[in-house]
């Protein structure tokens, strides 16, 4: 009778423990714990990581970034956020966080939009949204130090954060992220982003951002000086002359880990460093962000990885009446797919 009632006493034990770990494993409290690509024969997780969160129901998030202010209701603005993040969702076979840098009216502006895009596509994907100022003023040594030499007119101190937020990108990211990619707003998806993030896996050992070329002679411009009193440079030539035509920030994937751990890059984003490289190379730039990929990719080509320019397709014409109409479709050309559209310079992407 003893053993009998001890043998109920552990099956009941038993059963309260399974019901206990079911509704543990069946619960909504989800954490986020980082997904690793490879672990190695000692069960580490490896230096290389993927782009992404695992939830504990097994959802992978690719992490999209996106900045979109000043955007009235009636800004044209609006209308190409909802083609970019339309073509987004519609191609892509895996499960995306969008991460929207915005402000108060903007954000306001993007709910509805991306409200319209989620019921039009009948799919999901995890939006969040922060706050452009609260966000500049976590970089402003970083914006102080590239201002004076990337903006057309410095000192408007929220407008030129803008356009270097990405260069921080590594700070502002919660600290799960591994690798995102970023993308300006008029922008169009032509392919699943799931193809552009497979370009991870071809970063060098020490790439920390992955650009497309630049496809205007907006940087055989830019360094014209440096050029005079270096005619044998490759820098600012185009691809067809295998030279280097300098990078377009519409599109930026980023090694967040590697960024985050990178002293090389810790230094070079200092302004002494900005600083030296600009006068080493007569570098006044307009573009923001892009100017400086730009230089970083001259300086230390080491730390960008080049993507094919079907993955950047710019439409922009400026300079092709500019003083460049005989070199231009040197610069334009791009023989790949387009696999994403750039609309710059308020150029119309086709089919729109």
């Amino acid at each position: 009778m003893l053993l009998l009632k001890r043998v109920l006493i552990n099956l009941t034990l038993i059963a309260v423990i399974l019901v206990l770990f079911y509704c543990y494993q069946t619960s909504n409290g989800a954490r986020w714990t980082l997904l690793r690509e490879q672990e190695n024969v000692s069960g580490r997780p490896t230096e290389e990581t993927t782009a992404f969160y695992l939830l504990r129901n097994d959802t992978v998030y690719y992490n999209v970034w996106c900045i979109f202010t000043k955007v009235a209701s009636n800004s044209p603005m609006r209308r190409k956020f909802a083609i970019f993040a339309e073509s987004l969702l519609r191609l892509s076979t895996v499960d995306i966080a969008f991460h929207v840098i915005t402000d108060d009216d903007s954000k306001t502006v993007a709910e509805k939009a991306l409200g319209n895009v989620l019921s039009s596509t009948g799919k999901f994907m995890k939006v969040e949204y922060y706050d452009v100022h609260k966000l500049a003023s976590q970089l402003e040594d970083i914006v102080s130090a590239m201002s004076p030499h990337f903006s057309s007119k410095p000192g408007t101190y929220y407008s030129d954060a803008l356009f270097f937020l990405s260069l921080g990108l590594h700070r502002i990211a919660p600290a799960e992220q591994a690798l995102a990619a970023m993308f300006d707003a008029d922008t169009k998806f032509r392919k699943d982003i799931k193809l552009l993030f497979e370009e991870f896996k071809a970063f060098g050992n020490h790439a920390l951002f992955g650009l497309a070329p630049e496809l205007t002679p907006v940087y055989r411009h830019v360094l014209y000086l440096y050029r005079n009193k270096h005619p044998e440079t490759k820098f600012g030539e185009p691809p067809t002359s295998r030279g280097y035509p300098g990078y377009n920030s519409g599109m930026v994937l980023f090694n967040l880990d590697r960024i985050r751990n990178s002293s090389v890059y810790d230094e070079i984003v200092k302004k002494e460093s900005v600083d030296a490289i600009t006068e080493k190379y007569h570098f006044k730039g307009h573009l923001g962000d892009q100017d400086f990929y730009t230089l970083l990719g001259m300086e230390r080509p080491e730390l960008i990885h080049t993507i094919d320019c079907g993955w950047n397709r710019q439409l922009c014409t400026w300079w092709r009446d500019r003083g460049y109409t005989d070199v231009f479709e040197n610069y334009s050309r791009c023989d790949s797919e387009t696999k994403l559209w750039h609309g710059n310079c308020n150029t119309p992407i086709p089919g729109d």
